[in-house]
């Protein structure tokens, strides 16, 4: 009888072991894909933003929903977009911006948004050389306002199963060409 206790005991342990060696190896770990159309769609239906800087001295606002390219430059969502901005009270002048942003995910939300775009280029045949920074700085803010606002992507309750797991599972994600990995696992 002792020797079936001390026999029952060894094996829970084992199984212990052996599952928490399997959690922390992923073999139980899943990767669910969202693809750059699936975030695009929901960008354009998040429609468009103005902001006003320094009391009416610059204005910006997006002509159209920004165009998301995920995983060029690695690990990174390319932004593009066409945004007018006026300075000093001047009518607006259209400017066309690319930048970057990483990812994030919000679990209160269940949704990913965009973190910290950043203009890197601003193009525009108006605008001074010498006021380019005070616009990409104002562009800047406007994509980091838009983007904490606007989720690109949100984990519905009625969704896939996938979504549904991923509601629960969510371990991390990152941006890959063309789409977003998320990585469930129960641990």
């Amino acid at each position: 009888m002792r020797t079936t206790v001390k026999l029952k005991s060894a094996l829970a342990t084992l199984a212990l072991l052996a599952s928490n060696l399997t959690w922390s190896a992923g073999f139980l770990e899943r990767e669910i894909f969202f693809s750059e159309a699936d975030i695009q769609t929901q960008v354009e239906k998040s429609g468009t933003m103005q902001k006003s800087y320094g009391n009416g001295m610059v204005i910006v606002s997006f002509l159209e929903p920004p165009k998301i390219r995920l995983g060029n430059p690695e690990g990174r969502a390319a932004l593009s977009a066409r945004i007018n901005v006026s300075l000093l009270g001047q009518p607006a002048v259209p400017v066309a911006v690319e930048g970057t942003s990483g990812l994030r995910y919000d679990d209160n939300a269940k949704a990913f948004f965009l973190e910290n775009p950043v203009a890197q280029a601003v193009q525009s045949q108006a605008i001074p050389r010498e006021a380019e920074p005070m616009a990409r700085q104002a562009i800047t803010q406007l994509m980091n306002s838009y983007f904490r606002a606007k989720p690109v992507y949100v984990l519905r309750e009625d969704g896939s199963t996938q979504e549904k797991a991923a509601r629960w599972l969510l371990r991390s994600i990152r941006i890959e060409p063309g789409r977003v990995a998320a990585v469930l696992s129960p641990v």
